[in-house]
């Protein structure tokens, strides 16, 4: 059975040999947001000893300073302002051996003009370095997402969208994106280096483990439910009756980072756009209750008539509390601010956002797969493992 066949969660975390030689490396990756929610999961796989493509030697870019629970992962960590030209110059360049690019960041502005600004800018200083100094480079994965289809933030239920299922060969909307400013770039960058190949894949709300994470949903419910436990308070639904009631899909991390190295990696899958999803759907209603009964928590779900909740409001002032429960629980140090993001997860649950499907990837030869409730409890298993949440 392929590797990316395997679908279970868990299915490619192998251990290493201790006592084997050092490998030599077939592939060398750079991962582009390492610290990310699906950098972690490309920084925990690639270096297995059973991943296609390998052995793979890698290199991992972040902004800030190694964390302690990325640690683990046998990379080659690099501290690297991306939206800095000269850094990324300083940086990246002397790196002449990578063979394949995963793009994984992104930053948020207040505006979409501002969010094409600098996510372009990002992402042509990782090229401009990589591309002319890396004669054996072969693929650049690039993650974007389901917004290609919605349109951004500002944007959504303002923008003529779609009907779901999204495929992959929908016309752009007619409002900008830093998705589609990224895609151009790529294209273009790709097309000066004879051979170069690219994927882009594009990801629904995704389900893992990152507390830098800015869109991390897992985490952020845990984080609403710590407090609620701690306060003794109920842990109430923060969305509309359609998100409470209707299908909702979501992309495990690990499966996402199986995508991005399937494309890296299979001849069949270059010079494609992909949706990753898990390839089932679920319904808030099941995981809200799930939710609860992992942090032991009275719950509340959506009930029409009653006032709306948002977790943007009710957590404001949370910081010290926070701060109280890391202390009690002997949790790892964080900052509030970075695992708990409330505005993306009032963002999700307020709006009704479709399905994708995944008949592309199939078609192309990707048959992985998630069980989203199973993917739902692992996740929130790890934060716990690693001391992130009680």
């Amino acid at each position: 059975m392929s590797w990316w066949w395997a679908g279970a969660i868990g299915a490619a975390k192998k251990k290493f040999d201790e006592d084997a030689a050092p490998p030599k490396h077939q592939s060398v990756a750079l991962i582009v947001g390492v610290t990310g929610i699906v950098g972690n999961s490309l920084a925990e796989i690639l270096p297995l000893s059973d991943t296609p493509g390998g052995p793979w030697k890698v290199y991992g870019v972040a902004r800030r300073p190694r964390p302690s629970w990325n640690e683990d992962n046998p990379i080659n960590y690099i501290c690297c302002d991306i939206s800095d030209a000269d850094d990324a110059s300083a940086k990246l360049e002397p790196l002449t051996d990578i063979t394949h690019v995963f793009y994984t960041a992104w930053a948020n502005r207040s505006t979409e003009a501002e969010n094409c600004e600098i996510n372009g800018r990002m992402l042509r200083n990782v090229l401009n370095a990589v591309i002319p100094n890396c004669p054996d480079l072969k693929h650049i994965c690039l993650q974007t997402g389901r917004k290609h289809y919605l349109g951004p933030w500002e944007a959504i239920g303002k923008v003529e969208t779609p009907d779901p299922p999204f495929t992959e060969d929908m016309p752009r909307l007619n409002h900008i994106n830093f998705y589609y400013t990224q895609e151009d770039i790529l294209l273009e960058e790709v097309s000066k280096k004879e051979g170069l190949t690219w994927s882009v894949h594009r990801p629904s709300q995704i389900f893992g483990f990152s507390p830098y994470s800015m869109m991390n949903m897992v985490g952020s419910l845990c984080v609403y439910a710590a407090i609620c436990k701690h306060e003794g308070t109920v842990m109430k639904f923060p969305g509309c009756r359609a998100a409470w009631e209707e299908f909702s899909d979501c992309s495990d991390a690990d499966l996402v980072a199986e995508h991005q190295i399937w494309t890296a990696v299979d001849p069949y899958a270059k010079n494609e756009a992909f949706n990753v999803t898990n390839g089932d759907a679920f319904k808030w209603k099941l995981f809200w209750k799930v939710l609860a009964e992992q942090f032991g928590v009275a719950y509340e779900g959506y009930e029409e008539g009653k006032e709306e909740v948002r977790l943007e409001e009710m957590m404001k002032g949370k910081a010290a509390v926070w701060e109280e429960i890391v202390r009690e629980n002997g949790l790892a140090a964080t900052r509030y601010e970075d695992v708990a993001n409330w505005w993306y997860v009032d963002a999700v649950l307020k709006n009704v956002v479709g399905l994708d499907t995944m008949n592309k990837s199939k078609e192309h030869g990707f048959l992985g797969f998630r069980n989203s409730k199973n993917s739902f409890v692992s996740w929130i298993d790890k934060l716990k493992a690693y001391k992130i949440v009680p």
